[in-house]
């Protein structure tokens, strides 16, 4: 609508400056030291509905950090879209990676670089640009309520009871979610499915205290040694997880389903490029695409023990440690793998260390259906501001709280995502394009008018 369109060329540079003053707070939900940051961050958010144009806006506290609600409402008998987005980010590290400070935005080549830019402030701030885009040229087409967390960074753990608490206040008829990818704005796509998550930790001990190497190397069991040991016993030679039963309730896609995730575009040669990597590497008998969106993965996202530091120091460690998480596909659950895996794991360890295993957060997998009126707006506006219709896609990553909304709320969820893959989330340089974010507040508008005309039929 060309409302919206002037609009938003209006305000283009206040609508940048305020996700500018947004990228600012550093929101670290993971770290302690940052919670009255968090807290600034959840006012924050709260304010700029209510500018935006929300009739209502609040702070709901929680036992970790807040939940920001807000609603607009304009008639019941219209279709209501609950917003779901986070404000909490990542933690910055390593700091000596960034080329600008994580909570110091710049914008370098169009590019938005900030920690945070695109998971996922920048993404959940376009709905509420898109909102006051809307609410201004009193064009609304439908209800919207807002829901946004400060927890999604580190499993959503207080979410699921909010879910609960307050089934009357989020009752709607589609939840709308901006925290994933597109394959590029050339190739918009829309996920149809997200992979689900066990993260665990585990720890490796050996004698009581840190040994001198040269006086009990070779004697001892070294806990780093065993660790790497066990951890390269996780997958074969195939690298196909080893834990048994893991793959039990893997479904394999059809070969048509694959062929068909198989046609999206995609550059394998302009892929090791942008990550600057001779080859790629993954389970034997998967492409790319498909190691990355239908088949379960196990990886090290961190190790330690030992000594660090700067220079020498010869000691044989007490402890290792690591943090290990596994991407689920559809029908494989959370609790069950993470049950699977701390067995296994106990299993494989030598009598000459003690192994303790932990559990931290997790998700289901989700697939969402294509065929609801709520992904036919969502496709119609995707066509309408780029000017094609969406691929579907398989996202790799991980959102918990997208299979509660189900089983809580009853509720389906549209991935309207406008990131890209190379935007550096949960890395140094995390960045999101300028292009990408007035874009999304474009596109938004559309998917409501659209939900509002085709619910009427």
């Amino acid at each position: 609508m060309q409302a919206w369109t002037d609009y938003l060329s209006q305000n283009k540079q206040r609508f940048l400056d305020e996700l500018l003053e947004l990228l600012r707070i550093p929101s670290v939900s993971a770290d302690s030291k940052y919670k009255a940051d968090v807290a600034r961050c959840a006012e924050a958010v709260k304010a700029s509905l209510l500018a935006a144009g929300a009739d209502s806006a609040e702070i709901c506290p929680t036992p970790g950090h807040p939940i920001v609600y807000g609603e607009k409402m304009i008639d019941p008998s219209l279709p209501t879209v609950l917003v779901y987005g986070h404000y909490d980010v990542q933690p910055p590290d390593p700091l000596e990676l960034w080329h600008s400070g994580p909570f110091e935005p710049v914008i370098k080549d169009e590019k938005i670089y900030a920690r945070g830019a695109c998971d996922d402030k920048g993404q959940m701030f376009m709905h509420v640009k898109a909102l006051e885009v809307m609410v201004k040229t009193n064009t609304l087409p439908c209800n919207i309520k807002f829901m946004i967390e400060g927890e999604e960074e580190v499993g959503s753990s207080n979410l699921g009871k909010f879910l609960e608490d307050n089934k009357t206040k989020l009752k709607a008829d589609i939840v709308l979610v901006s925290d994933t990818s597109m394959i590029s704005m050339e190739h918009p796509s829309l996920e149809t499915g997200l992979r689900g998550l066990a993260y665990m930790e585990v720890e490796v001990v050996g004698p009581n205290r840190d040994l001198h190497s040269g006086v009990y190397g070779g004697a001892v069991a070294n806990p780093i040694n065993i660790l790497c040991k066990m951890i390269a016993s996780l997958h074969d030679e195939n690298n196909h997880i080893t834990i048994p039963g893991f793959y039990d309730k893997v479904d394999d896609m059809s070969d048509a389903d694959r062929k068909a995730l198989n046609n999206a575009p995609f550059d394998i040669n302009e892929y090791k490029k942008d990550l600057g990597v001779k080859e790629v590497c993954g389970e034997k008998g998967y492409t790319t695409m498909e190691r990355t969106g239908i088949r379960p993965t196990l990886d090290v996202n961190g190790i330690w023990g030992g000594y660090t530091g700067e220079g020498a120091k010869t000691v044989l460690p007490s402890k290792a440690n690591a943090k290990i998480s596994m991407r689920l596909v559809p029908h494989q659950s959370s609790d069950e793998i993470s049950a699977m895996f701390q067995k296994h794991f106990e299993s494989i360890a030598p009598d000459y260390v003690t192994v303790k295993v932990t559990a931290h957060h997790g998700g289901e997998p989700v697939v969402t259906p294509t065929d609801s009126v709520a992904y036919k707006a969502a496709a119609a506006a995707i066509k309408t501001a780029f000017g094609k219709d969406p691929i579907p896609t398989r996202g790799g990553g991980s959102i918990p709280i997208i299979a509660l909304f189900e089983k809580t709320l009853g509720l389906k969820t549209v991935l309207l995502g406008f990131g890209l893959d190379n935007d550096n989330i949960h890395s140094p340089n995390e960045k999101y394009d300028v292009f990408n974010y007035f874009k999304g507040i474009e596109t938004i508008p559309y998917f409501h008018k659209n939900l509002a005309e085709m619910s009427k039929n």
